[in-house]
Order: C-alpha cells, then sequence, then structure tokens
C-alpha cells in the first residue's frame, strides 16, 4: 500500500455532488498516487483513513488536503495552523458566484486554488488551475437490454424521461413540471422520474408540484423516487431516454455528462454551471435559456417528436464524453497540482 500522500477530506454524510465526485475520483487517483478519503458517508471500498487518526500523521512527511467545502477547507487549515500537521493546503471551487467574506478569508490561506470552470476561477481573485470535471465511461455506459434493466429498477416502460438532483427550486424542479404539463398530453407512453430528496425545507415545494400534477391528471406518469443508492442511480441513467438538468444555479453540474456517458441525451440550460461546454447543442441534446419552462417544453418536445432522432442523440453523446470528457483526464490534471505542492520547495 502506498504512503498517504494526500487526503481528501469528505464532511458530510448526505449523498452531495461533492461526495460523488471523492467517490469517483479516488479509485483512480489511486493508482496514480498515495490518496485517502476521510469523514463519512463514503462507500467502504473507498481508499480510507479515520478522521481521528489524521492528527497523528507523522509530520516528517508533507502531505495535501484536498478540501471541496468551507468546513473542510476550516479543518485543513486547524490541522496545519494549530496541530501543525505537514500539509499542503488545496481547495477546488465550482461556485460561479461572488464569495462570502469568510469563503475569501478562507480561499486566501490555501496554498493552491483548482477551479472546475473558467467562470468559477474568475471569482476566486487568486491565481488557480481549471480542471473540468470528467465522467468514468466504464461505470456509465449505455445499457445492453434497456427493458430488463427498467423491469429490475421498477422503472415504467415508455418513453422515460429523468431528472436527477435535490428536490428544490434551485435545481428547476418545478419547470419540468410546468413543462410536463404542457407537453406529456401529446405523448402518451411518456413518463418522468425524479430521484433525490426534499429537504424538509422543500418538503412544501414538493407537495405543490405533485399538487399541479394531480390536478393535471399527470401524477401517474410523473414519479418522485426519493433519494436511490449510488449503484441503483447509476443504473437508472442506463434506463433512461432522455435526461433533464433544469437548474438555475449549479457549481458545475455533472448529472448531464453521466446520462450522456450513458448513452442518453441531456437537455440543460446556458449560463449554468458548465452546461453550455458539455453539451453541443442539436447533436448531444439541447441547450435552452434557463428559468424558462416554455423554452423546456420546445426542447421536449423537439427531442420527444422524432424517436430516432433520439437515440441517434443518444449515440452522439456517447461519443462525445468519451473523447472530450473522460474522468482519467481530469484525474491526470489533479495529480500533476498534488505533485507541483508536494515537490515545492
Amino acid at each position: 500500500m502506498r504512503e498517504i500522500e494526500v487526503i481528501a477530506p469528505n464532511l458530510k454524510h448526505s449523498l452531495s455532488g461533492v461526495t460523488t465526485t471523492v467517490i469517483r475520483l479516488l479509485p483512480i487517483q489511486e493508482k496514480l498516487i498515495g490518496i485517502r478519503a476521510t469523514g463519512p458517508g463514503l462507500p467502504a471500498d473507498i481508499p480510507h483513513i479515520r478522521l481521528w487518526k489524521v492528527p497523528f500523521l507523522s509530520r516528517k512527511t508533507r502531505r495535501v488536503w484536498h478540501a471541496r467545502r468551507n468546513t473542510e477547507m476550516l479543518m485543513g487549515l486547524a490541522l496545519k495552523s494549530l496541530l501543525r500537521c505537514n500539509f499542503k493546503l488545496l481547495f477546488t471551487s465550482a461556485a460561479q458566484r461572488d464569495h462570502s467574506g469568510f469563503t475569501k478569508w478562507l480561499i486566501m490561506k490555501m496554498d493552491a486554488l483548482i477551479a472546475t470552470t473558467p467562470q468559477a476561477a474568475s471569482f476566486l481573485e487568486h491565481p488557480s488551475t481549471v480542471i473540468m470535471h470528467g465522467v468514468n465511461t466504464k461505470l456509465f455506459h449505455p445499457a445492453h437490454d434497456k427493458p430488463t434493466l427498467r423491469n429490475k429498477l421498477g422503472l415504467p416502460d415508455g418513453t422515460l424521461i429523468g431528472c436527477f438532483g435535490r428536490i428544490r427550486p434551485q435545481k428547476g424542479v418545478d419547470l419540468l413540471v410546468d413543462a410536463a404539463i404542457d407537453v406529456l398530453p401529446n405523448y402518451p407512453d411518456a413518463q418522468i422520474v425524479f430521484t433525490g430528496r426534499a429537504t424538509r425545507e422543500f418538503e412544501a415545494f414538493q407537495r405543490e408540484q405533485e399538487a399541479k400534477l394531480e390536478t393535471a391528471g399527470l401524477s401517474d406518469r410523473v414519479h418522485f423516487l426519493g433519494e436511490r443508492p449510488w449503484d441503483e442511480i447509476v443504473e437508472t441513467y442506463r434506463a433512461l431516454d432522455l435526461f433533464v438538468a433544469p437548474a438555475r444555479h449549479e457549481g458545475f453540474g455533472l448529472t448531464p455528462l453521466e446520462a450522456m456517458a450513458s448513452g442518453v441525451p441531456a437537455i440543460a440550460c446556458h449560463g449554468v454551471g458548465a452546461f453550455s461546454a458539455q453539451i453541443e447543442d442539436g447533436m448531444t441534446g439541447r441547450l435552452i435559456e434557463k428559468d424558462d419552462a416554455a423554452a423546456l417544453a420546445d426542447a421536449l418536445q423537439d427531442m420527444l417528436s422524432d424517436p430516432d432522432k433520439l437515440k441517434a442523440a443518444g449515440r452522439a453523446a456517447r461519443t462525445h464524453v468519451e473523447q472530450n470528457f473522460r474522468i482519467e483526464s481530469e484525474a491526470q490534471a489533479i495529480v500533476g497540482v498534488y505533485r507541483a505542492l508536494l515537490d515545492a520547495p
């Protein structure tokens, strides 16, 4: 087993985009450098060190602490400054907005920065390396037998549309519900599945969407599945015919890439996350204006109206991801940043 050179903390119990990033990158990075995750909410097969053991690592060896949240930057700073751990502090930012004063102070204390998009880099106010996310094309791949897979997962037949993420206004769930009410009556075999939970703060928001669907007579065709295990989410991508990411705000937004790697075309919004860089409009899916239910309805109508076009877009999407968004390239670029920090005078 390699000596620990990098620690990637995940200080959150529930599944999130950051947690997913750690889960998908570490098995690849482990082949390139001695890296361990620490914190709760990670699968047992991820290379791991218990958090309480971190302060007792040898001070003779320099290590990188790779934070992706404020709490992780703060903990890294405490380990380095108060407990004298021999750490170089690295932060990856996906946020495309002005940071709070506290976050700016934490960022200023980091030894190096990574941004997931050029837009995110512009808000850091310090030099950074732009490394866009990639996808594990071995894990995310087209289904060999979609009907059998749907039966296994308990998913409906027909044309299946998916939208994955927390149930909240930020994710544009209401936009897809409104577009569905407009479009689904024209396509009797089309159904939509949402995965992701609504926290207590947004339970009323979910009930509001369900009430709209019931009034429209579509409650049996639009399904809120709640939070699902990660392995099931991966399989559910393959079971889809079309993916929609109608988010109003997003850091990077990995779900369209995961869908496209699974052979599923995607609809997403201009100017949100990195969606504009991910999707070739008209080839691998559609790009629409954000916060526009009518534009989303038009895109759904366009994609659903021609089954052959939908299938061709799925094939093109898979090829596009294989050529431009492989996770191996992301992992290697991040390890390059690790090496630079470890080798610095």
